[in-house]
């Protein structure tokens, strides 16, 4: 098991009915979006739900999670307590989140913990659940004051302890967006405010949340923002994984913006999770990683070629393979090609830490090589192609954007062998199984 989705929404008090006393159908579209998030947990039916928050106990250089076995929760700070609620930890992924960290050197865990009551950035989202779901443990974490990118390491840390513990869990990212939207909003109006916004609303409706890390903290602190750095652990949780994202409501007439976006997960890819995670560990503690053990058959038996190719920003950032099998296993050929097509592709520089958010993978598996004799036999779409002469060779994979026609193909492979179309070369092609 692993996330089966995450979600991000906001937490205005107000929204709740005994609270906004009818000011909440000024939001109504967030309120029905609220349900329908609410509706699709039901439907998951987590073991464990993740909610991150910025209300909760904060720290300059600590991710505070929540400790002990149960906590409550009500609305008495905004006048009703009797809209309450109690609900019980997962002290064993609190505790695993908290250690797996402190290997990646992120300080995270329970210590410090004064105030146990769940905070209004924990109690609006888990009202709407309770309505339809209320068989679940909960693991609240809180923001820090440390950078946008540790937020998103700490998050891949928490989506990797998942991944091994087996859970099913969903993720539920709280915040407000700017708070200052509005001249007669709580903070005025700042130009700053509705440009965030519609810079993160724009991340959320396309999926694409690794943009979340590129706002300077100046802009940050002019647009009033309250969420972000809790949408970033849930986006470092979601990273490498593809989702599919889904923007359901945005609203703002009370000048705070209020936000609610669903990313469902598609069905993970072990050989892309497998090329990713190598490439990561590696980058991230300099050592080459252990063939996992849960790994399909395929990839813990069989041989084969494979190539790892990584893009960023829709551009080629490194490519690397092996035309046949070179180790003992196909899962040691991805891991092994994925860190030498971050660190090793002459083309380019070695990928950095800060690049890994944004890398996009994919894993081409070889298969067969047969000779052929003409290039009338090549098909671009279906084949690669192999053009060699002596110790010289070029490769090619097939189904490349940009290139269209046989011609063309075996015209950049032998580029790239460094052999002249006037010269006899040998003709092979080749067809892949892509996984991207």
């Amino acid at each position: 098991m692993s996330v089966k989705a995450g979600f991000i929404v906001p937490h205005p008090p107000l929204i709740i009915p005994e609270i906004g006393r009818g000011e909440e159908r000024k939001i109504q579209k967030t309120i029905d979006s609220y349900d329908r998030i609410a509706r699709e947990i039901s439907q998951i039916k987590p073991d464990t739900i993740i909610i991150t928050t910025p209300h909760s106990i904060a720290y300059s250089d600590y991710f505070h999670i929540s400790p002990g076995d149960k906590a409550k929760g009500d609305f008495r700070t905004f006048g009703q307590g009797k809209v309450s609620m109690e609900v019980e930890y997962d002290k064993d992924l609190a505790l695993y989140i908290s250690k797996e960290a402190e290997k990646y050197g992120i300080d995270a865990g329970g210590m410090g913990a004064r105030e146990r009551h769940l905070d209004h950035g924990s109690t609006v989202p888990l009202y709407f659940v309770n309505k339809y779901y209320t068989d679940y443990k909960l693991v609240r974490i809180s923001i820090s004051g440390l950078s946008l990118e540790k937020h998103y390491e700490f998050g891949k840390v928490i989506g990797q302890v998942i991944d091994e513990m087996g859970k099913k869990v969903v993720f539920i990212a709280s915040g407000d967006l700017s708070h200052r939207l509005k001249e007669d909003g709580p903070y005025g109006f700042r130009e700053e405010g509705p440009i965030f916004d519609r810079q993160v609303t724009e991340a959320m409706a396309s999926g694409d949340l690794s943009k979340l890390l590129e706002f300077d903290a100046s802009f940050l602190d002019a647009a009033g923002e309250c969420g972000l750095r809790s949408f970033l652990i849930m986006a470092g949780a979601l990273g490498g994984k593809k989702i599919r994202p889904s923007l359901l409501s945005y609203e703002g007439p009370f000048g705070v913006g209020y936000a609610v976006a669903s990313f469902h997960l598609e069905e993970s890819n072990e050989y892309l999770d497998l090329a990713r995670k190598a490439l990561e560990n590696y980058i991230l503690n300099k050592e080459v990683m252990e063939k996992p053990k849960h790994l399909s058959k395929k990839l813990l038996e069989g041989k084969a070629g494979a190539f790892v190719s990584l893009h960023k920003d829709g551009e080629l950032r490194g490519c690397i393979g092996t035309i046949i099998p070179t180790r003992e296993s196909l899962a040691e050929e991805i891991i092994h090609n994925a860190i030498s097509a971050g660190t090793a592709d002459p083309r380019f520089s070695p990928v950095t830490k800060d690049e890994l958010p944004r890398l996009v993978y994919s894993v081409d598996i070889m298969g067969e090589i047969e000779e052929v004799d003409s290039i009338e036999e090549l098909d671009p779409k279906r084949y690669g192609v192999i053009v060699s002469k002596g110790f010289r060779r070029g490769l090619l994979l097939p189904n490349l954007e940009g290139i269209d026609t046989a011609e063309k193909q075996v015209y950049i492979a032998l580029q790239k062998a460094g052999i002249s179309p006037r010269e006899k070369y040998k003709l092979e092609r080749f067809e892949v199984v892509r996984h991207q």
